[in-house]
Protein backbone atom coordinates (compact mmCIF):
# COMPACT_ATOMS: atom_id res chain seq x y z
CA UNK A 1 0.00 0.00 0.00
CA UNK A 2 0.69 3.19 -1.08
CA UNK A 3 -0.35 7.38 -0.30
CA UNK A 4 0.95 8.14 -4.24
CA UNK A 5 -1.35 7.95 -7.27
CA UNK A 6 -1.76 4.91 -9.37
CA UNK A 7 0.35 5.90 -12.68
CA UNK A 8 -1.46 7.24 -16.05
CA UNK A 9 -2.61 4.52 -18.04
CA UNK A 10 -1.93 4.89 -21.50
CA UNK A 11 -4.25 4.69 -24.09
CA UNK A 12 -4.66 0.96 -25.57
CA UNK A 13 -4.05 0.69 -29.01
CA UNK A 14 -3.39 3.93 -30.49
CA UNK A 15 0.54 3.47 -30.67
CA UNK A 16 1.22 7.25 -30.32
CA UNK A 17 3.10 9.15 -27.83
CA UNK A 18 1.67 10.80 -24.86
CA UNK A 19 2.68 14.41 -25.79
CA UNK A 20 1.76 15.84 -21.89
CA UNK A 21 4.83 12.90 -20.66
CA UNK A 22 7.62 14.70 -20.53
CA UNK A 23 9.68 11.12 -20.70
CA UNK A 24 7.95 10.55 -24.14
CA UNK A 25 10.00 10.27 -27.15
CA UNK A 26 8.59 13.22 -28.88
CA UNK A 27 10.52 15.03 -26.06
CA UNK A 28 13.30 13.57 -26.03
CA UNK A 29 16.01 13.45 -22.99
CA UNK A 30 15.87 15.86 -20.64
CA UNK A 31 12.70 17.03 -22.37
CA UNK A 32 10.83 19.60 -19.62
CA UNK A 33 8.16 20.68 -22.00
CA UNK A 34 5.72 20.60 -24.53
CA UNK A 35 6.65 19.65 -28.11
CA UNK A 36 7.20 21.08 -31.13
CA UNK A 37 4.15 21.78 -32.61
CA UNK A 38 1.65 21.51 -29.71
CA UNK A 39 -0.86 23.52 -28.51
CA UNK A 40 -1.76 22.92 -25.44
CA UNK A 41 -4.77 25.61 -25.36
CA UNK A 42 -6.42 23.56 -28.26
CA UNK A 43 -4.89 20.18 -27.39
CA UNK A 44 -4.14 19.94 -31.12
CA UNK A 45 -1.30 19.27 -33.39
CA UNK A 46 0.40 21.31 -35.80
CA UNK A 47 -0.02 25.06 -34.46
CA UNK A 48 3.92 26.68 -35.20
CA UNK A 49 4.76 28.75 -32.68
CA UNK A 50 3.83 32.46 -32.97
CA UNK A 51 6.15 34.43 -35.99
CA UNK A 52 8.59 37.22 -34.36
CA UNK A 53 6.47 40.46 -33.63
CA UNK A 54 3.66 38.99 -32.23
CA UNK A 55 1.55 39.37 -29.12
CA UNK A 56 -0.55 37.78 -27.49
CA UNK A 57 -2.86 38.68 -25.98
CA UNK A 58 -3.24 41.35 -28.60
CA UNK A 59 -2.86 44.83 -27.96
CA UNK A 60 -1.83 46.67 -30.62
CA UNK A 61 -3.43 45.01 -33.32
CA UNK A 62 -1.42 42.99 -36.74
CA UNK A 63 1.90 43.86 -37.41
CA UNK A 64 2.55 45.45 -40.19
CA UNK A 65 2.28 43.75 -43.59
CA UNK A 66 0.36 41.27 -41.35
CA UNK A 67 -3.79 40.21 -40.52
CA UNK A 68 -6.25 38.36 -43.54
CA UNK A 69 -5.23 41.58 -46.35
CA UNK A 70 -1.40 41.72 -45.41
CA UNK A 71 -0.35 45.37 -46.44
CA UNK A 72 -3.86 46.51 -47.49
CA UNK A 73 -5.36 49.62 -46.04
CA UNK A 74 -8.29 49.00 -43.87
CA UNK A 75 -11.80 49.51 -44.68
CA UNK A 76 -15.18 48.52 -42.94
CA UNK A 77 -17.38 45.49 -44.62
CA UNK A 78 -15.84 43.68 -47.54
CA UNK A 79 -12.51 44.79 -49.53
CA UNK A 80 -13.90 47.05 -52.46
CA UNK A 81 -14.68 45.61 -55.71
CA UNK A 82 -15.11 42.24 -53.91
CA UNK A 83 -19.25 40.46 -54.27
CA UNK A 84 -20.20 37.25 -52.67
CA UNK A 85 -21.14 34.74 -55.55
CA UNK A 86 -24.60 35.13 -57.25
CA UNK A 87 -25.02 38.17 -55.65
CA UNK A 88 -25.96 40.27 -58.96
CA UNK A 89 -23.47 42.87 -58.68
CA UNK A 90 -20.52 42.72 -61.16
CA UNK A 91 -18.46 46.39 -61.37
CA UNK A 92 -17.19 45.59 -64.98
CA UNK A 93 -20.57 44.90 -66.40
CA UNK A 94 -20.96 46.50 -69.33
CA UNK A 95 -24.49 48.01 -68.99
CA UNK A 96 -25.20 48.20 -65.44
CA UNK A 97 -23.61 51.31 -63.09
CA UNK A 98 -22.82 49.70 -59.69
CA UNK A 99 -23.91 51.76 -56.92
CA UNK A 100 -20.51 53.29 -55.62
CA UNK A 101 -19.33 54.16 -58.98
CA UNK A 102 -20.37 57.79 -59.91
CA UNK A 103 -20.48 59.55 -62.59
CA UNK A 104 -17.38 58.39 -64.38
CA UNK A 105 -18.73 54.83 -64.35
CA UNK A 106 -21.86 56.55 -66.06
CA UNK A 107 -19.78 58.13 -68.58
CA UNK A 108 -17.38 55.23 -69.20
CA UNK A 109 -20.98 52.64 -69.99
CA UNK A 110 -22.31 55.24 -72.59
CA UNK A 111 -19.34 55.47 -74.33
CA UNK A 112 -19.19 51.59 -74.36
CA UNK A 113 -22.46 51.10 -75.66
CA UNK A 114 -21.56 53.45 -78.51
CA UNK A 115 -18.45 51.99 -79.11
CA UNK A 116 -19.82 48.43 -79.02
CA UNK A 117 -23.36 49.35 -81.12
CA UNK A 118 -22.66 52.19 -83.56
CA UNK A 119 -22.84 49.98 -86.44
CA UNK A 120 -26.16 48.86 -85.54
CA UNK A 121 -27.18 52.24 -83.84
CA UNK A 122 -26.76 54.87 -86.43
CA UNK A 123 -28.37 52.86 -89.63
CA UNK A 124 -31.68 52.34 -86.91
CA UNK A 125 -31.45 56.05 -85.51
CA UNK A 126 -31.48 57.14 -89.46
CA UNK A 127 -34.41 55.45 -90.42
CA UNK A 128 -36.63 55.83 -87.23
CA UNK A 129 -35.78 59.13 -86.22
CA UNK A 130 -33.78 61.48 -88.30
CA UNK A 131 -35.78 60.14 -91.94
CA UNK A 132 -39.29 60.85 -90.60
CA UNK A 133 -38.22 63.95 -88.43
CA UNK A 134 -36.47 65.56 -92.03
CA UNK A 135 -39.64 64.38 -93.57
CA UNK A 136 -42.32 66.35 -91.62
CA UNK A 137 -40.04 69.46 -92.00
CA UNK A 138 -40.09 69.08 -95.87
CA UNK A 139 -44.09 68.78 -95.70
CA UNK A 140 -44.91 71.40 -93.08
CA UNK A 141 -42.74 73.85 -94.76
CA UNK A 142 -44.18 72.78 -98.25
CA UNK A 143 -47.63 73.46 -96.79
CA UNK A 144 -47.19 76.46 -94.71
CA UNK A 145 -49.42 78.87 -95.95
CA UNK A 146 -48.11 82.16 -94.50
CA UNK A 147 -46.02 83.05 -97.78
CA UNK A 148 -49.69 83.28 -99.41
CA UNK A 149 -51.01 85.58 -96.50
CA UNK A 150 -48.22 88.40 -96.56
CA UNK A 151 -48.93 89.52 -100.36
CA UNK A 152 -53.05 89.35 -98.95
CA UNK A 153 -52.00 91.26 -95.79
CA UNK A 154 -49.95 93.99 -97.16
CA UNK A 155 -52.52 95.03 -100.10
CA UNK A 156 -55.13 96.08 -97.94
CA UNK A 157 -54.88 99.11 -95.28
CA UNK A 158 -57.20 97.65 -92.74
CA UNK A 159 -55.91 94.63 -91.01
CA UNK A 160 -58.03 91.64 -92.27
CA UNK A 161 -57.80 87.62 -92.10
CA UNK A 162 -56.75 86.79 -95.58
CA UNK A 163 -58.83 84.54 -97.75
CA UNK A 164 -59.11 80.64 -96.65
CA UNK A 165 -57.44 81.50 -93.28
CA UNK A 166 -59.20 79.03 -91.66
CA UNK A 167 -59.54 76.40 -93.95
CA UNK A 168 -55.48 76.90 -94.47
CA UNK A 169 -54.53 77.09 -90.81
CA UNK A 170 -56.62 73.76 -90.34
CA UNK A 171 -54.94 72.20 -92.92
CA UNK A 172 -51.73 73.25 -91.52
CA UNK A 173 -52.68 71.72 -88.00
CA UNK A 174 -53.94 68.26 -89.17
CA UNK A 175 -50.26 67.94 -90.80
CA UNK A 176 -48.32 68.92 -88.06
CA UNK A 177 -50.34 66.52 -85.55
CA UNK A 178 -50.99 63.89 -87.58
CA UNK A 179 -47.49 63.77 -88.98
CA UNK A 180 -45.95 63.94 -84.94
CA UNK A 181 -48.64 60.71 -83.94
CA UNK A 182 -47.01 59.09 -87.17
CA UNK A 183 -43.21 60.25 -86.82
CA UNK A 184 -43.49 58.89 -82.62
CA UNK A 185 -45.25 55.64 -83.74
CA UNK A 186 -41.68 55.39 -86.43
CA UNK A 187 -39.74 56.46 -83.86
CA UNK A 188 -40.91 53.85 -80.75
CA UNK A 189 -39.99 51.48 -83.44
CA UNK A 190 -36.24 53.04 -83.00
CA UNK A 191 -36.47 53.00 -79.28
CA UNK A 192 -37.27 49.30 -78.97
CA UNK A 193 -34.85 48.46 -81.65
CA UNK A 194 -32.02 50.07 -80.23
CA UNK A 195 -32.68 49.58 -76.80
CA UNK A 196 -32.31 45.53 -77.38
CA UNK A 197 -29.09 46.07 -79.47
CA UNK A 198 -27.39 47.90 -76.54
CA UNK A 199 -28.70 45.09 -74.37
CA UNK A 200 -28.07 42.45 -75.87
CA UNK A 201 -24.46 43.52 -77.31
CA UNK A 202 -23.51 44.32 -73.18
CA UNK A 203 -24.88 40.94 -72.30
CA UNK A 204 -22.29 39.53 -75.52
CA UNK A 205 -25.06 38.06 -77.27
CA UNK A 206 -25.35 38.57 -81.22
CA UNK A 207 -27.62 41.61 -82.53
CA UNK A 208 -28.13 42.15 -85.94
CA UNK A 209 -29.72 44.90 -87.41
CA UNK A 210 -32.98 42.87 -88.78
CA UNK A 211 -33.93 41.09 -85.64
CA UNK A 212 -33.22 44.71 -83.98
CA UNK A 213 -35.95 45.89 -85.61
CA UNK A 214 -37.95 43.13 -85.63
CA UNK A 215 -38.10 43.28 -81.62
CA UNK A 216 -38.67 46.93 -82.02
CA UNK A 217 -41.93 46.15 -84.31
CA UNK A 218 -43.53 44.04 -81.61
CA UNK A 219 -43.02 46.95 -79.20
CA UNK A 220 -44.05 49.89 -80.78
CA UNK A 221 -47.25 50.01 -80.33
CA UNK A 222 -47.03 49.88 -76.63
CA UNK A 223 -44.87 52.07 -76.30
CA UNK A 224 -45.92 54.78 -78.52
CA UNK A 225 -48.89 54.83 -76.50
CA UNK A 226 -47.06 55.58 -73.20
CA UNK A 227 -45.10 58.18 -74.74
CA UNK A 228 -47.91 59.73 -76.29
CA UNK A 229 -49.32 59.67 -72.41
CA UNK A 230 -46.57 60.97 -71.07
CA UNK A 231 -45.97 63.74 -73.82
CA UNK A 232 -49.67 64.96 -72.95
CA UNK A 233 -48.48 65.66 -69.15
CA UNK A 234 -45.55 67.00 -69.86
CA UNK A 235 -47.30 69.48 -72.39
CA UNK A 236 -50.15 70.07 -69.86
CA UNK A 237 -47.77 70.87 -67.14
CA UNK A 238 -46.00 73.50 -69.30
CA UNK A 239 -49.63 75.12 -70.30
CA UNK A 240 -50.15 75.68 -66.25
CA UNK A 241 -46.36 77.20 -65.67
CA UNK A 242 -42.97 76.29 -66.81
CA UNK A 243 -41.33 74.62 -63.88
CA UNK A 244 -44.44 71.94 -63.69
CA UNK A 245 -43.53 70.96 -67.01
CA UNK A 246 -40.36 70.42 -66.39
CA UNK A 247 -40.26 68.57 -63.46
CA UNK A 248 -42.64 66.15 -65.21
CA UNK A 249 -40.19 65.88 -67.80
CA UNK A 250 -37.34 64.56 -65.14
CA UNK A 251 -39.84 62.48 -63.39
CA UNK A 252 -41.07 60.53 -66.40
CA UNK A 253 -37.33 59.83 -68.14
CA UNK A 254 -37.81 56.61 -66.85
CA UNK A 255 -41.24 55.72 -68.35
CA UNK A 256 -39.84 54.19 -71.60
CA UNK A 257 -36.88 51.69 -70.35
CA UNK A 258 -40.02 50.71 -67.54
CA UNK A 259 -41.96 49.91 -69.93
CA UNK A 260 -39.79 47.95 -72.44
CA UNK A 261 -38.09 46.14 -69.62
CA UNK A 262 -41.01 45.66 -66.65
CA UNK A 263 -44.11 46.52 -68.82
CA UNK A 264 -45.91 47.47 -65.68
CA UNK A 265 -46.90 50.73 -64.44
CA UNK A 266 -43.97 53.04 -66.17
CA UNK A 267 -45.62 56.74 -65.15
CA UNK A 268 -45.59 55.04 -61.50
CA UNK A 269 -42.31 53.29 -61.34
CA UNK A 270 -40.47 56.32 -63.27
CA UNK A 271 -41.91 58.82 -60.37
CA UNK A 272 -40.75 56.33 -57.88
CA UNK A 273 -37.33 55.94 -59.19
CA UNK A 274 -37.06 59.81 -59.78
CA UNK A 275 -38.26 60.62 -55.97
CA UNK A 276 -35.92 57.71 -54.14
CA UNK A 277 -32.69 58.57 -56.02
CA UNK A 278 -33.88 62.55 -56.90
CA UNK A 279 -29.97 63.80 -56.74
CA UNK A 280 -28.67 60.92 -58.62
CA UNK A 281 -31.30 60.50 -61.59
CA UNK A 282 -31.45 64.40 -61.55
CA UNK A 283 -27.95 64.91 -62.37
CA UNK A 284 -27.78 62.17 -64.89
CA UNK A 285 -31.00 63.30 -66.65
CA UNK A 286 -30.02 66.87 -66.81
CA UNK A 287 -26.79 65.91 -68.85
CA UNK A 288 -28.32 63.70 -71.04
CA UNK A 289 -31.14 67.13 -71.79
CA UNK A 290 -27.90 69.33 -72.11
CA UNK A 291 -26.30 67.03 -75.10
CA UNK A 292 -30.12 66.89 -76.48
CA UNK A 293 -30.31 70.56 -76.47
CA UNK A 294 -27.28 71.48 -77.65
CA UNK A 295 -27.50 68.42 -80.70
CA UNK A 296 -30.58 69.82 -81.70
CA UNK A 297 -30.15 73.53 -81.10
CA UNK A 298 -27.01 73.77 -83.44
CA UNK A 299 -28.75 72.02 -86.56
CA UNK A 300 -32.07 74.02 -85.79
CA UNK A 301 -30.30 77.30 -86.71
CA UNK A 302 -28.43 76.06 -89.27
CA UNK A 303 -31.63 74.65 -90.98
CA UNK A 304 -32.92 78.69 -90.58
CA UNK A 305 -29.72 80.02 -91.75
CA UNK A 306 -29.62 77.74 -94.75
CA UNK A 307 -33.41 77.72 -95.60
CA UNK A 308 -33.28 81.57 -95.49
CA UNK A 309 -31.81 82.18 -99.20
CA UNK A 310 -34.88 80.41 -100.57
CA UNK A 311 -37.73 82.59 -99.79
CA UNK A 312 -40.77 82.33 -97.85
CA UNK A 313 -41.71 79.88 -100.99
CA UNK A 314 -38.86 77.67 -101.49
CA UNK A 315 -40.91 75.45 -103.48
CA UNK A 316 -42.43 77.63 -106.17
CA UNK A 317 -39.23 76.15 -108.17
CA UNK A 318 -38.05 73.24 -108.51
CA UNK A 319 -34.40 74.57 -108.18
CA UNK A 320 -35.49 76.19 -104.74
CA UNK A 321 -37.08 73.16 -103.71
CA UNK A 322 -34.47 70.50 -103.84
CA UNK A 323 -31.82 73.21 -102.11
CA UNK A 324 -34.48 73.38 -99.16
CA UNK A 325 -35.00 69.52 -99.69
CA UNK A 326 -31.12 69.22 -99.10
CA UNK A 327 -30.28 71.74 -96.35
CA UNK A 328 -33.58 69.95 -94.60
CA UNK A 329 -31.60 66.47 -95.12
CA UNK A 330 -27.83 67.28 -93.96
CA UNK A 331 -29.36 69.51 -90.75
CA UNK A 332 -31.29 66.33 -89.49
CA UNK A 333 -28.36 64.32 -89.76
CA UNK A 334 -26.40 66.29 -88.41
CA UNK A 335 -28.90 65.80 -85.02
CA UNK A 336 -28.43 62.03 -85.03
CA UNK A 337 -25.89 62.56 -82.23
CA UNK A 338 -28.64 64.23 -80.04
CA UNK A 339 -30.98 61.00 -80.77
CA UNK A 340 -27.98 58.62 -79.98
CA UNK A 341 -27.33 60.81 -76.59
CA UNK A 342 -30.86 60.06 -75.68
CA UNK A 343 -31.57 56.53 -76.08
CA UNK A 344 -27.50 55.78 -74.59
CA UNK A 345 -28.22 58.04 -71.99
CA UNK A 346 -31.53 57.04 -70.35
CA UNK A 347 -31.26 53.81 -71.01
CA UNK A 348 -27.79 53.67 -69.05
CA UNK A 349 -29.34 55.46 -65.77
CA UNK A 350 -32.32 53.43 -65.85
CA UNK A 351 -30.16 50.35 -65.54
CA UNK A 352 -28.08 52.20 -62.60
CA UNK A 353 -31.21 52.94 -60.85
CA UNK A 354 -32.37 49.11 -60.83
CA UNK A 355 -28.53 48.35 -59.81
CA UNK A 356 -29.71 50.81 -56.56
CA UNK A 357 -32.88 48.54 -55.66
CA UNK A 358 -31.71 45.25 -55.82
CA UNK A 359 -28.45 43.50 -57.93
CA UNK A 360 -29.41 43.18 -60.73
CA UNK A 361 -26.86 42.84 -64.26
CA UNK A 362 -27.12 42.44 -67.93
CA UNK A 363 -28.13 39.04 -68.17
CA UNK A 364 -30.89 39.73 -66.34
CA UNK A 365 -32.13 42.82 -67.98
CA UNK A 366 -31.54 41.10 -71.43
CA UNK A 367 -33.71 38.57 -70.25
CA UNK A 368 -36.68 40.73 -68.91
CA UNK A 369 -36.95 42.76 -72.54
CA UNK A 370 -37.95 39.20 -74.26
Amino acid sequence: MTDQPPPPTPSSGSGEPDPSDPSSPAGGPGHAGPPPGWDPAQGVWGAAPPPQGWAFPPTEGYPPGSGPYGGQPWYPGPPVGWYPPGYGFDPNDALVTPPGAGLGGWFDRCAGALRRGWRQLVPIMLLTQVLPAAVLSVLSLGLDPSANWAPQAGSSASPVLPDNFAADLLSLLVVLIGGSLLVGLVQAVGWGAGTWVITQQAAGQPASLESALRYGLRRALGLWGWTLLVSLLIGVGFCFCVLPGIYLGFALSMAGPVYLFERHNPIGRSFRMFHDRLGLLLGRVALVVLAVFVGTLIPGVLEGVGTSPFGTDPFASAGTAAGVVVVIGITAVLALPAHLAQMIGLLVTYAEQRAHEAPVNTAGLAAELG
